[in-house]
């Protein structure tokens, strides 16, 4: 676990002194996992040359070459759209998207995409500069506000989450996964009876496995969630390329919320 604030501790510790006579179970779980992920070898302009001069024999990268990789992926987008039969909704205007993704989530299916929300937002992508008349271009990576893709989806063994795809090069990820709805699977699975409210468990026919089974989540259960996601929802790079050239992406955690029932 994460360590916490002494301030933290100390007013838990008041909340568990006043109430602990309605206290039946105690346990501890991340509320909220947010990933950022990217392949960090693409941060470098130089690198990222190489690769298309590698694997695709293109050089050099032109403006005009990002642009279509980026219009690829909006086509691709809509394709998929249309197989999946799922809705792209454009720049929700409600405070929370949780609010308002959440009546897509019923009847949802395991590993089924039930929206897709299409955002502005800042994110890191390359960009080209240069003399189109020379063909001579620097490759960089720049901030930039673009639209980017939210999938929304019911993951077979993390429940409702979210993965964020910037569809400029090198298409960097948010994964937004809660250990709560995880928590909530795996007692189904047991066949364990539980009241949940948002993020908190109310009641449980058997708090001990629920301990356990809070304790027991690793970072391979994160990991393995992220990549599996991440391969989908970016096609752009071949099982060759990946292989051999190392377009992986690496996630980061820059905020892991720990609640405490």
């Amino acid at each position: 676990m994460l360590p916490v604030s002494d301030d933290w501790e100390v007013t838990m510790n008041a909340f568990f002194e006043h109430h602990q006579d309605s206290i039946r179970f105690r346990y501890r779980c991340f509320d909220r996992i947010l990933l950022h992920g990217c392949i960090q070898s693409f941060l470098d302009g130089a690198r990222a040359q190489g690769f298309f001069w590698t694997y695709r024999h293109i050089y050099p990268v032109s403006r005009d070459l990002l642009r279509g990789i980026a219009t690829q992926y909006h086509n691709w987008i809509l394709n998929r759209s249309q197989q999946w039969k799922v809705e792209i909704v454009d720049e929700v205007k409600e405070d929370r998207r949780d609010h308002f993704v959440k009546p897509y989530f019923q009847r949802a299916q395991p590993d089924q995409v039930v929206v897709i929300l299409k955002a502005r937002e800042p994110a890191g992508i390359m960009t080209a500069t240069g003399d189109k008349k020379k063909n001579k271009w620097h490759l960089e990576i720049k901030r930039r506000w673009v639209d980017q893709y939210n999938f929304y989806l019911q993951d077979a063994h993390w429940g409702p989450m979210f993965v964020r795809v910037c569809p400029y090069f090198p298409f960097s990820v948010r994964i937004c996964l809660n250990q709560h709805s995880w928590l909530a699977q795996r007692l189904q699975e047991a066949g364990i009876g539980f009241t949940q409210t948002q993020n908190a468990f109310r009641r449980c026919q058997d708090p001990d496995v629920l301990q356990r089974l809070a304790d027991s989540l690793s970072a391979d259960d994160v990991i393995a969630c992220g990549n599996k996601w991440v391969r989908q929802f970016v096609p752009f790079f071949t099982a060759q390329e990946r292989r051999q050239g190392g377009c992986w992406h690496r996630c980061s955690s820059p905020k892991w919320n720990i609640a405490t029932t």
